[in-house]
């Protein structure tokens, strides 16, 4: 029997954030004084609508706790939206997080038990493997490749990752890491695959406006069955409010719903302000989206334009979300990025990236590739993409060198 030494085998699995545990690293170098572009996390620089402060300078009375499922309010507007998108969901059906984490977390632990599995697509978003690991749940992978353009896998694929104890499939469409914004016939696969293993579809839905060159982000809602999709949403990047932390679970499974509410009331409440805030949000008119997307497709193509002559470089444009998801020619990305923080840099300047490894489960994937969040302004942008590319020139040569 093993010997307990005063933590939990949860506090000592539970894994680090590929996205925030090399900012030490970036500390130290703005301690010397190097300007970092940071490109390692999905925090935009576009404004916070004015509507949302007008609303909470607005508020008067008690801030106390909400109802456990969010304001009515807010959970009608919801319910608006959804229906603009053809997805037919009630306010009765929808209950507001703590951002789209807690929804995230809620479904999981609503469909599975310590011990189950949930299947995802890696590379994924890297904190789905926090949330099952906090819940004891397994998340077991199924890969998709740089060299397809990290497309949805086969069939067969999903076959062959299937267990006894699978409960869901996770995953975000558009897509985080990578960009990619899944057809109607890679989801209506997945729904079918679902429908005949009997398996809940957790879709994870918060880039749903952020789609470029005129394609559209189908929900799984789409696609029927609707008693196996749970939905996870968020307003963070929707209107660019990560603080507030207002998301949503939504799904017809009046079953599901009703145990995510006692989840809900274990937590108590959301954001009483945030909500109240977040109400007005949902009245802007269809030009804030247009020129939101608009800017994060030109930033896409500067990055993708300044990246795609590095020699030995692996990647597809993005087609929506904003981020973009590479293979280098490096043999450690991680390494890589360490070291453009502890020795590298030009005009006084470096970029910091994600290394990709965590954003996967299967031992050495994504070793070499890594994850570019475009939310800064298109020079900086422009700017910071070729440090990272004369970066990488100089990392191999260094490499080279080091081994005659």
């Amino acid at each position: 029997m093993e010997r307990y030494d005063g933590l939990s085998k949860r506090a000592k699995e539970l894994p680090a954030s590929p996205i925030r545990k090399l900012v030490p690293y970036a500390d130290e170098a703005k301690k010397r004084g190097i300007k970092v572009y940071h490109l390692n996390i999905g925090q935009p620089d576009l404004k916070t609508p004015q509507v949302y402060f007008d609303r909470i300078r607005s508020f008067s009375g008690i801030d106390d706790y909400t109802n456990s499922a969010g304001l009515m309010e807010l959970r009608e507007k919801f319910s608006e939206y959804y229906k603009k998108w053809s997805i037919p969901f009630e306010a009765s059906e929808i209950i507001i997080t703590e951002g789209g984490s807690e929804a995230v977390s809620f479904a999981i632990a609503a469909v599975a038990d310590p011990g189950d599995d949930v299947m995802v697509i890696e590379p994924f978003y890297a904190n789905y493997s926090a949330f099952a690991k906090f819940l004891g749940v397994n998340v077991v992978p199924v890969t998709s490749k740089a060299e397809d353009g990290y497309r949805m896998p086969s069939v067969e694929k999903f076959e062959r990752s299937l267990t006894p104890k699978t409960r869901a499939i996770l995953f975000p469409n558009p897509g985080n890491p990578n960009g990619v914004v899944y057809t109607k016939d890679e989801l209506e696969m997945i729904m079918d695959f679902a429908v005949r293993n009997d398996l809940y579809i957790i879709s994870d839905e918060v880039y749903r406006e952020i789609t470029f060159d005129g394609l559209k982000a189908h929900s799984m809602m789409d696609f029927g069955n609707h008693e196996r999709v749970i939905i996870a949403d968020s307003l963070s990047k929707r209107f660019n409010i990560c603080g507030a932390r207002i998301g949503a679970i939504a799904s017809k499974n009046k079953r599901i719903m009703e145990s995510v509410m006692k989840m809900a009331m274990a937590r108590l409440a959301a954001n009483h302000i945030s909500q109240y805030g977040a109400i007005g949000l949902f009245d802007l008119d269809k030009n804030y989206f247009k020129e939101m997307v608009s800017e994060y497709q030109k930033r896409r193509d500067v990055v993708y334009n300044e990246l795609k002559n590095i020699p030995g470089i692996i990647m597809n444009k993005p087609e929506g979300a904003f981020y973009l998801a590479a293979k280098l020619p490096v043999d450690d990305s991680e390494e890589f990025v360490k070291w453009m923080l502890q020795n590298f840099s030009y005009e006084g300047k470096t970029t910091m990236v994600a290394p990709l490894g965590g954003f996967y489960v299967t031992p050495n994937m994504g070793k070499n590739e890594i994850r570019i969040a475009y939310v800064l302004n298109s020079e900086d942008l422009k700017d910071a993409c070729r440090i990272l590319a004369r970066g990488i020139e100089e990392y191999s040569k260094e490499k080279v060198f080091s081994k005659r």
